[in-house]
């Protein structure tokens, strides 16, 4: 059901999906100020934007990917 195995092992060393995470990582911490000014300090917490984004990047990737069939 779940996998334990580590996603660095998963991946190879020159995968270009390594170089995109590292451009998303820089990019989403250089927003972090800006996206963490626009929720409010009290209520339900919401999902982090950054982690919204990043999921919905995945989602593209996967969609653009060749497929097996």
């Amino acid at each position: 059901m779940f996998s334990y195995v580590d996603v660095e092992r998963r991946m190879r060393k020159d995968h270009p999906l390594r170089a995109i995470r590292k451009l998303v990582d820089d990019a989403l911490f250089a927003m972090d100020g800006d996206l963490a000014a626009l929720y409010s300090g009290i209520g339900r917490p919401s999902i982090a934007p950054q982690m919204l984004l990043r999921a919905m990047l995945l989602q593209d990737f996967i969609r653009c990917a060749p497929s097996a069939s």
